[in-house]
């Protein structure tokens, strides 16, 4: 049996809250929550596709490779078996599945390979919740978590950074979401 958008925006909630309920607290469901919210304010103004929107939104960080030995192909892959066990349709599995990839810093100062307007509302509100009070304890928290130290002198700034670059320093320094 199909179920309608709305239950599998349910299942979904259900699923990501239980995928996530030990997960560091900068990365957890409220985190989710958040962006989820943002994401559907932002896209109360613009042409997109709301289910994929929410779904992208709820599924963005299912398995953060920050999480994960750097898997970066664990999030799409875990998001993409999740909504096939729920009949999603396969054209936006595929959709979700690339917001999931594609999704926040990972790419520094390279090209995407993948845009989209519900890919730019998910990234926007996710970048959003990196700011003002709660990105500044959400740092402080993840910082914490992978036991990091505040502040370094020794580690200068690098604007510049490929992607591996990026992947060592964001194991070295906390303020990376």
């Amino acid at each position: 049996m199909l179920l309608d958008r709305s239950s599998i925006i349910q299942k979904t909630i259900a699923f990501v809250k239980s995928e996530l309920v030990n997960a560091e607290g900068g990365h957890d469901w409220w985190h989710i929550y958040r962006v989820w919210k943002m994401a559907k304010t932002i896209a109360k103004s613009e042409q997109v596709d709301l289910f994929v929107v929410e779904l992208g939104a709820l599924l963005h960080d299912i398995a953060d490779s920050k999480f994960n030995d750097g898997d970066e192909e664990i999030g799409p892959r875990k998001a993409r078996e999740f909504l096939i066990s729920i009949e999603v349709d396969e054209n936006i599995i595929i959709h979700v599945e690339n917001i999931v990839t594609h999704i926040s810093f990972k790419g520094g100062k390279e090209s995407q390979k993948f845009r989209s307007p519900e890919l730019d509302i998910i990234q926007d509100a996710d970048r959003l919740d990196a700011l003002g009070a709660i990105g500044i304890a959400r740092t402080f928290n993840y910082g914490g978590h992978k036991n990091r130290e505040i502040y370094n002198p020794e580690i200068p700034p690098n604007l510049h950074m490929s992607k591996e670059e990026y992947k060592h320093r964001f194991s070295r320094a906390l303020y990376f979401l």
